[in-house]
């Protein structure tokens, strides 16, 4: 028994990662673009250090935020900028903020984290974690499928339900009946294990991101990551 409780006691030990601040930034921030959430680095000022792919997608096409020729993440109206700036200097002081930066019909959830200050350093940073906007654009999903045998049609069925859509809207988008959509359903349900739509679409929420070579909407390919930013 005393052995058993030695080797517990063992497991319960900490990772240790004193090595982790020995890692070269440029391995760091290509770690940070195989995350599958835009990912933006900002200072108090708000001025973006670092944006991986993703982000810089979401910052060049500007729906809601884009950066400023000064480097600065800025919102699409004075208002978002205002409540963005606010979110960062809430940030700052060690509160973390969940927003929801709208224009017209245009949402982006955006959440602003506190990073600790590097030693020496007067303030930390933060960290903008840009919500994903197409689940069905996970690269995973199609992993998803290719690992239980679905047909092109059953991914596509489930890229739509992933992406929120109904029974009658898939149908009308494949143009076929919603008899023939849910009896592709049942298929789904059948190679993956899953009791309903519902568990389905959970399946493919939990997988774990993959991002592929290209990123955005409409594939556009990976950039430095100096590209169309003023980095600080």
């Amino acid at each position: 028994m005393e052995v058993v409780a030695a080797v517990r006691e063992e497991t319960r030990q900490p990772v240790k990662t004193e090595k982790a601040d020995n890692l070269q930034a440029s391995f760091v921030l290509r770690l940070l673009d195989e995350i599958d959430y835009g990912l933006v680095l900002v200072t108090a000022q708000g001025a973006v250090l670092h944006a991986n792919h993703l982000a810089r997608h979401e910052l060049a096409i500007g729906r809601l935020l884009f950066a400023s020729p000064g480097g600065v993440v800025t919102g699409r109206s004075s208002a978002l900028t205002e409540q963005l700036m606010a979110a960062i200097q809430g940030a700052v002081q060690g509160r973390r903020r969940l927003l929801y930066l709208t224009h017209g019909e245009q949402c982006l959830p955006l959440s602003v984290i506190p990073l600790a200050p590097a030693p020496g350093a007067a303030a930390g940073s933060v960290l903008l974690v840009m919500a994903r906007q197409r689940i069905g654009d996970n690269l995973a999903l199609q992993m998803f499928a290719r690992e239980h045998c679905l047909t092109p049609t059953e991914e596509s069925v489930l890229r739509a339900l992933c992406d929120g859509r109904e029974v009658d809207e898939i149908a009308v988008q494949h143009g076929v009946a919603e008899s023939t959509v849910r009896t592709q359903v049942r298929a789904l349900r059948d190679k993956t294990g899953a009791g309903g739509i519902r568990q389905l679409v959970q399946c493919v929420l939990s997988l774990p991101p993959v991002v592929g070579a290209s990123c955005g909407e409409g594939g556009a390919a990976r950039r430095p990551a100096s590209a169309g930013f003023q980095f600080v």
